[in-house]
């Protein structure tokens, strides 16, 4: 059989999520989701593209404080993902405190 470049079920769930963490209400958001989906969509296990979706579906400010880890995470939200974005931010932080 020859491939028809048609993309699979995963492919279009991690281009969909991609481009919905770089469109979400607010900048600070779009910047670090954004950044942190083109680095690591693609090893992101089916849990995570599910924490994924459902953290999308979540306020703005509510993410962006749990990222940035000035309110405490609900334990709905307590993932490898939520872990990951929250190390994802560490390095930027720091640069900025400098």
């Amino acid at each position: 059989m020859t491939d028809t470049g048609t993309p699979t079920d995963l492919e279009t769930r991690r281009r969909r999520i991609r481009f919905r963490a770089w469109h979400r209400g607010i900048k600070e958001n779009d910047l670090i989701l954004g950044s942190f989906a083109d680095a690591h969509i693609d090893d992101l296990s089916e849990a995570d593209l599910d924490a994924f979706d459902e953290l999308m579906e979540a306020p703005d400010q509510d993410v962006y404080s749990w990222i940035s880890q000035t309110k405490p995470v609900p334990d709905q939200y307590v993932t490898n993902l939520m872990t990951r974005l929250q190390s994802h931010t560490v390095p930027a932080r720091t640069r900025l405190e400098r």
